[in-house]
């Protein structure tokens, strides 16, 4: 895999360079095709790029990164624009705190890294979707990434929004980004829409007001002559759950590296620094089977997830001195890391009798079960009801004929953890009980896919579900806004006296856990393991810090970012433990990283 990673060169779609008509003083970014290169300022120039993505770095760690990949001698920086991190909700556009594109477009120009930037609409990443928001399976049989009428409407209404903000930022015009590129891999997907493709040509001509017709027609020739470019050299690669960890030899990436340096090549390595998937925003692919990524999005990267400089980004610094001169002085060291040590949680309670505080609006009845698109809950939980039709006094099979469980579902009968049902994977479990017994199913969205024909790709309950010679029906369904209870301050604002007192015996189901970690004046970065935990969500003051599977692996720890601790006051950790707490209820703080079940990350 490693090689074929390695010498991968994707070609886009189209790509456009944006220019004036070439004037003394004035700036420009175009191809010459006679001489094979780009021209800056009518220079040519040869681009050395790295890609890093705002949506996986808290926004008080974005001068850190790019100022180091400014050290290591790039002169770009490669840029994706996730649509659904900006508009979750449709006709709800957020560009503030970590989502405030403008800012990290002027950090980078105040570092001095031009900017490829690659907005989509559809951008794959890994990334929930592949960006695109979920709310457009609001229309079942919606064709994504096609003339589909509705889905170009929602288009249109996003990269109004969108171009309009990045226009003043092309190099035309004062900004850093030198080339835009018009949506991404659409060569490998099925629908392959030519009006689709057309209207983006109008609207991102309407918007950034730049010639592209040449463009188009060069790709469609697969460029004969212009400049060589490889828009994604693969440093490294991600990870599902129940991989193997990916790792790239060092060597091997700075000798290929040179050697397409020493061609006149323009380079971007994809990724330079990778992040974080926090929260739900992990992406998933499907192939013979549904694979979700992992939360770290490490990518065995140059910079670490937290940020720190590697082996790979020495070898690469040594590479590119030999073909342009490099800024002087120091590397930016790594943040500083504190293992902070335990912390025992205690229960809150299981999700069945949490209901309230969860669910405030209370349920949805339906006779067959609905979707999270069709409940307009788009990411995390929900929780299916129904009641058992007869009595069971033998183990009978509860069966999802249809592979309809997306993703993971938890099966409780009167409030008693069953077992669990998964998405191509297990599609039949036991169940006993009596008539009128309550059953909760407890559904996980765990990312829906990011690249090919399933990006379309519906989470919930899809079909009905068959207990023994019984279809089940009668649903109340409740959507679970666990984000919303933890921040709003819930559990740790509950009166201590709702709490039960800490107790050793191992709890199985759905459940929460709380705890605080007392503050020390220290507010660095560290790493949460969950040894002997199964399978959950975790919450540090109120943020979403991503999943956690240490047994499916490889993954066995989660970045905590330093400035989200507060130095004075209880740091509060919710988990949301989806099959079994371990009888210790602790949690560990390291210093450092642990992302194969084999040994920690040096």
């Amino acid at each position: 895999m490693a090689a074929g990673v390695l010498l991968f060169v994707a070609v886009n779609l189209a790509c456009i360079c944006v220019s004036g008509n070439l004037v003394s003083g004035e700036r420009s970014f175009s191809i010459d095709y006679k001489n094979n290169c780009f021209l800056k300022d009518g220079k040519p120039f040869q681009y050395i790029s790295g890609s890093i993505h705002y949506s996986r770095i808290p926004q008080y760690y974005w001068k850190d990164r790019l100022v180091k990949m400014y050290m290591t001698g790039l002169n770009a920086i490669q840029v994706y624009v996730p649509w659904n991190f900006h508009e979750a909700v449709q006709g709800i556009y957020n560009f503030t705190g970590d989502r405030d594109l403008e800012h990290f477009l002027d950090l980078a120009n105040q570092t001095g890294l031009l900017v490829i930037l690659r907005p989509g609409p559809y951008i794959c990443a890994e990334w929930e979707m592949g960006g695109l928001p979920a709310w457009l399976l609001q229309k079942p049989n919606i064709i994504l990434r096609s003339a589909d009428t509705d889905y170009l409407q929602a288009v249109s209404n996003w990269l109004a929004v969108l171009l309009s903000k990045i226009k003043p930022w092309l190099y035309i015009n004062g900004g850093n980004i030198i080339t835009v590129q018009v949506e991404n891999e659409y060569g490998s997907y099925y629908a392959c829409d030519y009006n689709y493709m057309r209207h983006l040509w109008t609207l991102f001509r309407l918007f950034l007001d730049t010639n592209i017709t040449e463009a188009f027609s060069r790709q469609r020739r697969f460029e004969p002559r212009g400049p060589l470019v490889n828009s994604e050299f693969y440093t490294g690669w991600l990870d599902h759950w129940g991989d193997q960890h990916a790792v790239v030899d060092a060597q091997k990436v700075s000798r290929v590296l040179g050697e397409m340096l020493a061609m006149g090549a323009n380079v971007n390595m994809y990724m330079f620094e990778g992040g974080t998937n926090f929260g739900y925003w992990n992406g998933a692919d499907h192939d013979t089977r549904f694979r979700p990524v992992v939360t770290s999005y490490d990518y065995d990267a140059p910079l670490s997830e937290a940020g720190d400089p590697t082996e790979k980004l020495l070898a690469i610094r040594d590479v590119i001195k030999q073909f342009r001169d490099i800024p002087s002085g120091p590397m930016p060291p790594a943040t500083p890391k504190f293992a902070y040590g335990f912390v025992t949680l205690r229960k809150v309670g299981n999700i069945s009798s949490l209901l309230n505080t969860l669910s405030p609006l209370g349920p949805v009845r339906s006779q067959y079960p609905l979707t999270f698109e069709e409940m307009k809950q788009y990411y995390g939980y929900m929780l299916y009801r129904t009641t058992l039709p007869r009595d069971l006094s033998e183990p009978t099979p509860l069966i999802s004929p249809l592979n309809g469980i997306h993703d993971r579902a938890y099966v409780s009968v009167n409030g008693v953890f069953q077992g669990l049902l998964e998405r191509d994977t297990a599609l039949v479990m036991n169940i006993t009980g009596q008539q009128g017994d309550t059953v909760d199913i407890l559904v996980e969205n765990m990312g829906r896919v990011n690249f090919g024909s399933k990006i379309n790709d519906y989470k919930g309950l899809l079909s009905n579900l068959i207990l023994g010679r019984d279809v089940l029906t009668d649903w109340k369904i409740y959507p679970l806004d666990i984000d919303g209870a933890i921040t709003g301050g819930w559990p740790h604002s509950d009166s201590e006296q709702f709490f039960p007192p800490p107790h050793k015996e191992p709890s199985v189901g759905p459940a929460f856990y709380t705890g605080t970690l007392q503050p020390n004046g220290l507010a660095w970065d560290t790493f949460l393991k969950l040894y002997e935990w199964k399978k959950g969500q975790v919450w540090i003051n109120g943020v979403n810090m991503g999943r956690y599977w240490p047994a499916r692996g490889p993954q066995q720890t989660l970045y905590v970012p330093g400035p989200l601790l507060s130095t004075t006051v209880p740091n509060v950790i919710t988990v949301l433990e989806l099959e079994g707490a371990p009888a210790h209820l602790r949690v560990l703080f390291m210093d450092r990283p642990q992302l194969s079940a084999t040994a920690p990350k040096s």
